[in-house]
């Protein structure tokens, strides 16, 4: 190795490190596992994949209650509203093909007591990605667009996560 290599990964090892200090210094830290307030939650307006990954995405840090069980043994009720998939045309070439379009999933809910206390007031979240359209390669864009609902479900998820989280009972 020359000296000027030596010199060059020194300075790389030097900046890295100095990084990570910086970085430790200013409160950063890596999301950790989530701690919730409550140890059972009822979903009610299940039947979606969205209801079913949150499930999943909650694992064993909560108790989900089955689907028909009484509302009133759960400390925390979800209460999914509505769940929207959308796809609008955003953009059309001169000849009136379309070009690039739009996805949308809006998700409606409601988190609430048992005895009908809101911890979280009807909120809607939404997510958006954009996507070309070329009709020469409609299968291709049709698994692409699948492709992109299950990405922005699976941030809604974690979305709803995070709100879960900062419920206080």
């Amino acid at each position: 190795m020359t000296r000027r290599t030596a010199l060059q990964t020194l300075g790389r090892g030097t900046l890295l490190g100095l990084s990570a200090l910086a970085l430790g210094g200013c409160g950063f830290k890596l999301r950790g596992a989530q701690n919730y307030d409550f140890q059972t939650l009822a979903i009610v307006g299940t039947g979606s994949a969205l209801a079913d990954e949150l499930r999943r995405a909650l694992g064993k840090s909560v108790q989900m209650l089955p689907v028909g069980a009484p509302l009133k043994t759960a400390q925390v009720i979800l209460d999914i509203v509505r769940e929207q998939r959308e796809r609008v045309v955003v953009g059309m070439s001169s000849t009136g093909q379309v070009r690039e379009l739009q996805l949308r999933m809006r998700l409606r809910l409601k988190i609430r007591t048992p005895q009908g206390d809101d911890l979280v007031p009807e909120t809607e979240l939404l997510q958006k990605r954009d996507i070309s359209f070329n009709e020469t390669a409609v299968l291709a864009k049709e698994a692409e667009e699948a492709l992109l609902y299950r990405d922005m479900q699976t941030d809604l998820v974690q979305q709803l996560l995070r709100r879960l989280a900062a419920v206080r009972l």
